[in-house]
């Protein structure tokens, strides 16, 4: 019944999403309101139909109805409730619906808030939308739709990936989504001021929170997937520049280019093909994306089985380049830019470097992605492109744009003298010489780390510079205390200033990055029962294993005594699993994080000394400092997103997309 009723929704939702695309090119062309009042309507129930098939797809997850052939494949009956729940995204169909449930949620959404705005655009922008949908439906429809059957039906499931059982599961894979599926907005906002012509900053200011809002989501979705890294597989790392990582910070670095960009062209009218450009490459790398994921093309921890979707995300990500670029170069004459940069140094100019050397970096992390896929193509070997390469690509532009970051806010509009420079410039840098000189003894072995803490102390010198300078102009003027001075900057410029709070969780991850990458100490020992192991500044006890049989898994762990310096911090106890469904062992590591430093073990192995019956733990210790300032850089960059995206109070009512 399930099964029936949910490819049927399915199939409603694919006619509907068609439909919706159909009449919002005829509102627009023949400028009739009722249709496109009839796209909006079409919009609400496409998202009450992914919602109901949502929850049907959860229905039959959470009651075991094994002649599906997702629940077959991604439960069983020794599953716990929750992770029959975050089954649903756990594989290639279910994780459809969810993309599809978020895209048909922008849909409403957008159509929603802009009922009875922008007339010229919204036919276009909900054309864009519902042809989206129309091919999510169709992939679930066609080559992978979650309700299709399996016989003959099996007594029992194969369980979820069992690195998927893992309480983040519930917040990674959906706030990665939101981000992805978030930069459909402004895009089809690009797309619609391409076919319309109306070329003036006003879809840029109408998308601006937008854009905002998706590129947090998808900064908090990486983050959330270097945790899920880091605590669940078992390797001390969170990050590997894995195909699928790279394909998720992709967008990221282009939608970053383009959150800068656009500043420009609001302010000068310059860069308009380059935005363009920049949110048509951004949608489209959310594709690729997806395109790598669920292809079977890479081999991946993270990566879905393959499967012939990856044809029809291929032919889509044609389609949709194809006919985007088709309309740039179109409009290639009207897009020409008013304004010219004034100076060599200035902010714009500034801007403008940051884009090069972000859409640089995004080349270099796409060039290393595929090429193994290439040389296998072309050449027939099989090759791979690891960590080391990236690195070397990406420090050098890290530290790039970590100056930039520092000094872009600082440098003046249009024009910036020598005198100018040297006067904002001077204590940032000052300080940040202080921390490289500083740091050098203990780090002449790191001087990369060294020089990206280093400039990761001149772009926190550049922003509490400039809060200073704000603060201290409004005591002057208004006799304001420093802290109410501050909070009254910060409400009457929240865009300006919530993007410096940004950048100093930026800065703050970066110096996680840098020190545990730099800094480490790690080391891999056998102990009989009793014996101890020293790393840094911990000392480890091995004091035996115990064992227990859970719903779903057999479970060994070793009892280890933790002493820092001599003082008792407790006991850890590091695990290895064993799933009945499809026996197969993984590690479950365990740390204790401070804001020092993370101790993190892991149990590789676990034994039985047959010649004195003593216990024997192989674990693996490793010593991560500053880990933990990345998780706190990203709450501040999340507090930096709500600063910068909350609404101005404006007396007249009148917003920023109303002005446009």
């Amino acid at each position: 019944m399930i099964a029936t009723v949910g490819s049927f929704v399915l199939f409603l939702g694919l006619v509907l999403s068609l439909y919706g695309a159909v009449i919002s090119v005829l509102a627009g062309r023949r400028d009739r309101p009722d249709l496109l009042a009839s796209a909006r309507r079409t919009a609400l129930v496409l998202v009450a139909l992914t919602l109901l098939a949502a929850g049907l797809l959860i229905a039959a997850l959470v009651n075991l109805d094994f002649s599906i052939r997702y629940v077959a494949n991604n439960t069983s009956r020794g599953t716990p409730l929750y992770y029959r729940i975050t089954g649903l995204w756990g594989a290639l169909e279910g994780s459809i619906i969810l993309w599809a449930l978020w895209l048909t949620g922008y849909t409403a959404l957008v159509a929603w808030r802009y009922r009875g705005a922008h007339r010229e655009l919204m036919p276009t922008v909900l054309a864009v939308f519902f042809t989206a949908c129309a091919f999510f439906f169709l992939v679930m429809t066609v080559p992978a739709n979650p309700f299709a059957r399996v016989w003959p039906v099996p007594a029992d499931g194969r369980g979820l990936n069992v690195l998927l059982e893992d309480t983040y599961m519930f917040s990674h894979p959906p706030v990665l989504y939101l981000g992805f599926v978030g930069f459909t907005v402004p895009y089809a906002f690009a797309i619609a001021s391409l076919v319309t012509g109306r070329l003036t900053p006003e879809w840029v200011i109408i998308t601006r929170r937008w854009t905002v809002v998706a590129w947090y989501f998808l900064s908090l979705g990486n983050i959330l997937g270097a945790w899920w890294s880091y605590h669940v597989l078992g390797w001390g790392g969170y990050w590997a520049w894995d195909p699928v990582e790279n394909a998720a910070i992709m967008p990221w670095i282009m939608g970053t280019a383009f959150l800068h960009s656009v500043m420009i062209q609001e302010r000068r009218g310059m860069l308009k093909v380059w935005n363009l450009a920049l949110i048509i490459l951004t949608f489209s790398l959310t594709l690729f994306g997806t395109f790598l994921t669920r292809s079977g093309v890479i081999s991946s921890v993270h990566a879905f089985s393959q499967s012939s979707i990856g044809a029809y995300f291929l032919a889509f990500l044609g389609l949709v380049l194809v006919v985007s670029l088709s309309l740039l170069v179109w409009r290639s004459d009207q897009l020409r830019g008013h304004g010219e940069l004034d100076a060599p140094v200035c902010r714009e100019s500034a801007f403008l470097l940051n884009n090069v050397v972000l859409v640089g970096m995004c080349f270099a992390v796409f060039l290393g992605t595929i090429f193994p896929l290439l040389a296998e193509l072309v050449r027939g070997v099989k090759v791979s492109v690891g960590a080391p390469f990236f690195n070397q690509v990406s420090i050098p532009l890290m530290a790039i744009l970590l100056f930039l970051m520092g000094a872009g806010p600082l440098v003046a509009w249009r024009r910036a003298t020598l005198d100018h420079l040297r006067r904002i410039l001077l204590r940032p840098l000052g300080l940040a010489a202080l921390v490289g000189v500083a740091l050098y003894p203990v780090g002449r072995d790191y001087p990369a780390a060294v020089l990206i803490f280093a400039l990761c102390a001149f772009v926190l010198a550049s922003v509490i510079e400039e809060f200073w300078k704000g603060a201290r102009a409004r005591q002057r003027i208004m006799g304001e205390p420093l802290a109410v001075a501050v909070g009254s900057l910060t409400r009457r410029n929240r865009r300006r200033y919530g993007g410096l709070v940004v950048h100093v969780g930026v800065v703050l991850l970066v110096v996680g990055v840098a020190a545990s990458s730099g800094f480490s100490r790690e080391r891999e020992v056998t102990l009989h029962q009793g014996e101890a192991v020293d790393v840094g500044r911990y000392h480890l006890l091995f004091q035996g294993l115990d064992a227990a049989r859970e719903s779903n898994h057999d479970r060994i762990w070793a009892n280890v005594a933790v002493t820092n310096q001599g003082k008792p911090v407790g006991e850890m106890q590091p695990a290895r699993k064993n799933y009945l469904a499809n026996n197969q062992p993984i590690s479950r590591a365990v740390m204790r994080s401070t804001l020092r430093d993370d101790l993190y073990v892991i149990l590789t192995q676990a034994d039985v000394d047959r010649t004195t019956g003593t216990h024997l733990a192989t674990l693996k210790v490793l010593v991560r400092p500053l880990v933990i300032w990345m998780w706190i850089g990203g709450l501040v960059l999340t507090l930096g997103t709500v600063i910068a995206v909350w609404p101005d109070r404006r007396p007249s009512g009148v917003d920023e997309e109303a002005a446009a």
